[in-house]
């Protein structure tokens, strides 16, 4: 066996491997002995038929096939080990030619991950922005809640409900036929196609109307993307919209709690900072990562940006698949390939691998440990968040997977706690120096 390192680049070192003749000999002959057994030819008993005959009954090439599928893992390991390299992952293999047989083999190489100066970061957290105008503007959206709606006679406008039967058809097909449905009359609303709801504006109760109106060319259903549809519909009833007064009765309409408004607008308000202050936790806990990332070198092999485009996909496979359909689905719904989204995802898992891979290299450094209570403890909060269920929740969160799984979410906070405080003193000792100079 002849190897040859053709480069070592992006984590991954290049290798070309040619075989030697007498190599290949030997696995054609055990897969012979192998597939010889499993072979009913005519005219011999299993396992009796020559080589010959077993290749002129299932090719040259499922022979070669079967004896190189058993050859190339071992050829691959003696490789490496060969020119001392530590394998990372699976390498990808292609066979590049079969007389002599030479494969090409792409050999991911451990992650390096050169740690900078984080102890010095300086991250200045955001101020938490709140105003009148936020609070004003949840109650108004808790007054459209509890509006009611009520019949008008005079032509359809902007916000109306509408109650119409409607025929449509794309192409000669059955769109949307329905009769009786309601539609709220919104600006630029892309439901059922864009256009729709300005099409209903100035019709009257009892009133038809007919009209066409076509898909954009990048609908996100691929099948009506450019197409024209034809509608017909009758508007059966006009609604207007009632807000209620902005007052007591108002408040505790919107939960008995709230006896005044004041009461509602104060559990808004705190509703709203304790949301704001969660958002202004989570943006600096990033941008910390960030800085600290940004002070490393870190280099990884691509398949790791690979497994985490599967992960991601997998994650959105999981929170939107709720009728059992797949990925095939799923693109479909998007209006992307597969190849589209994963690109699209790139960036991201990129980024994420390398926050991964440094946070990593902190616990290493700051040597961050988790003890068992402190994973009962989390259990333990998790249960108790638990609406239903809790004894099955309980025994599937202390089996010895899910323990581990905890254990590392726990490193992970306590990891970034730990840059975060970091992150904070910095802040506090230019803060101090600041105000010293000053004096």
């Amino acid at each position: 066996m002849k190897v040859t390192k053709e480069k070592t680049e992006n984590s991954q070192v290049f290798l070309t491997v040619e075989m030697e003749p007498a190599e290949v000999e030997v696995s054609l002959e055990e897969s012979y002995y192998r597939l010889v057994k499993k072979a009913s030819i005519p005219g011999f008993r299993k396992g009796k038929a020559p080589r010959a005959i077993l290749e002129s009954y299932i090719g040259k090439e499922s022979l070669l096939d079967d004896a190189l599928n058993h050859l190339l893992p071992k050829a691959y390991q003696n490789a490496i080990k060969e020119e001392k390299i530590e394998a990372f992952a699976q390498p990808n293999i292609e066979i590049t030619q079969t007389d002599p047989v030479v494969f090409k083999a792409v050999v991911p190489l451990p992650p390096t991950i050169k740690l900078g100066d984080y102890h010095c970061i300086q991250v200045t957290p955001q101020p938490i922005k709140l105003s009148d105008n936020d609070v004003d503007a949840v109650i108004e959206r808790l007054r459209h809640q509890q509006a009611t709606w009520e019949p008008v006679e005079r032509p359809v406008d902007l916000d109306d409900l509408v109650v119409l039967d409607i025929e449509s058809s794309v192409e000669d097909k059955p769109f949307i036929n329905r009769k009786g449905t309601q539609y709220q009359v919104l600006p630029d609303l892309s439901f059922p196609v864009p256009g729709f709801a300005e099409q209903l504006i100035g019709m009257r109760r009892d009133g038809e109307k007919e009209f066409n109106l076509q898909f954009p060319s990048d609908y996100p259903k691929g099948e009506l993307a450019g197409k024209e549809t034809s509608f017909k519909v009758r508007a059966t009833e006009v609604k207007q919209e009632r807000l209620p007064e902005l007052d007591d009765e108002f408040a505790r309409g919107v939960d008995p709690e709230f006896k005044t408004l004041d009461l509602l607008r104060e559990k808004v308000s705190a509703n709203l900072k304790r949301r704001a202050e969660e958002k202004a936790r989570m943006d600096f806990e990033e941008r910390v990562i960030e800085a600290v990332v940004g002070l490393t070198e870190v280099e990884f092999p691509p398949v790791l940006v690979e497994i985490e485009i599967d992960r991601i996909i997998n994650r959105q496979l999981q929170q939107w698949q709720m009728d059992g359909k797949g990925l095939e689905a799923y693109l479909a719904g998007i209006n992307k390939t597969e190849k589209e989204l994963r690109e699209e995802l790139r960036p991201l898992a990129a980024k994420q691998v390398a926050q991964s891979l440094v946070l990593g290299e902190v616990v290493r450094e700051e040597k961050v440990e988790v003890s068992d209570s402190e994973i009962d403890t989390e259990i333990e909060e998790m249960i108790k968040s638990a609406t239903e269920n809790k004894d099955e929740l309980n025994k599937l969160l202390n089996n010895s997977q899910s323990r581990e799984s905890i254990k590392q979410l726990l490193i992970t906070r306590k990891t970034i706690q730990r840059l975060v405080e970091i992150a904070r003193g910095s802040n506090m000792s230019i803060e101090k120096s600041q105000k010293e100079e000053q004096k």
